[in-house]
């Protein structure tokens, strides 16, 4: 049975994925921050029949990651297909952002990705074919006042997911970018984010996961490298 590792499980884009890919047939290993929350989206997909193993793991804390890991990764469940879909914002001007937060950022939006791809590329080479996909944002590709450090990092994890794919095609790991526009998730109403788009307007948290299952659903033989999915009502 296929088995998939989700980041940022606990809510939003990676809580609404763990549900469409559990009602697939998947098994799942989950990570997030909060426990609770955890529990709370695993339990009625251990209803359904699906296994489900969590940890709690904060994404920013490089130094401890990789022990959460091994310990998500040592349950009896390998994944063939991994969703880096953590990932946080923050507004403000380039000029006058506090180093830590720059830091801060850099850390949950790309470096953890490398982290976890890292911790899971041993696993995935042993099979005959895998998937990883980074979940992105079409800021990677635009410039937005006071969203530059936000825009900096999904534009490196493009750039690293297309390095990742290039290194790891020899092993059957394939790489894929889901590059989203605004999706109405609890990263509007965070304490580093400060707008007033209209969300109604925005891309549902059940579309974003639909998705990810299509592209976890891809034979081996072929691969999408980037998938954009977009709010019909364009750009926010």
């Amino acid at each position: 049975m296929a088995s998939v590792l989700i980041t940022g499980a606990s809510r939003g884009i990676g809580a609404a994925a763990a549900s469409r890919f559990a009602a697939a047939g998947w098994d799942l290993l989950l990570l997030a921050r909060s426990g609770g929350d955890l529990e709370s989206v695993a339990a009625p997909l251990r209803a359904i029949g699906r296994r489900v193993e969590w940890v709690t793991a904060d994404l920013t804390d490089s130094q401890n990651l990789p022990g959460h890991l091994s310990d998500l990764l040592g349950r009896g469940l390998l994944p063939t297909v991994v969703i880096n879909n953590a990932g946080a914002a923050y507004t403000g001007e380039l000029a006058t952002m506090d180093l830590g937060a720059w830091q801060w950022l850099l850390q949950l939006n790309l470096t953890s990705v490398f982290q976890v791809c890292q911790a899971v590329l041993p696993g995935l080479r042993q099979q005959e074919s895998s998937l990883i996909i980074n979940v992105s944002s079409h800021a990677a590709r635009n410039a937005f006042p006071e969203w530059g450090a936000y825009c900096t990092t999904k534009a490196a994890l493009e750039s690293f997911s297309r390095c990742l794919a290039a290194e790891e095609r020899s092993h059957g790991i394939r790489v894929s970018t889901l590059t989203l526009g605004a999706v109405d998730t609890p990263l509007w109403v965070t304490k580093t984010v400060h707008s007033s788009f209209d969300r109604r307007a925005m891309l549902d948290v059940d579309q974003a996961a639909e998705a990810l299952l299509f592209l976890a659903q891809q034979p081996p033989s072929q691969v999408v490298e980037d998938l954009t999915l977009m709010p019909a009502s364009g750009a926010f």
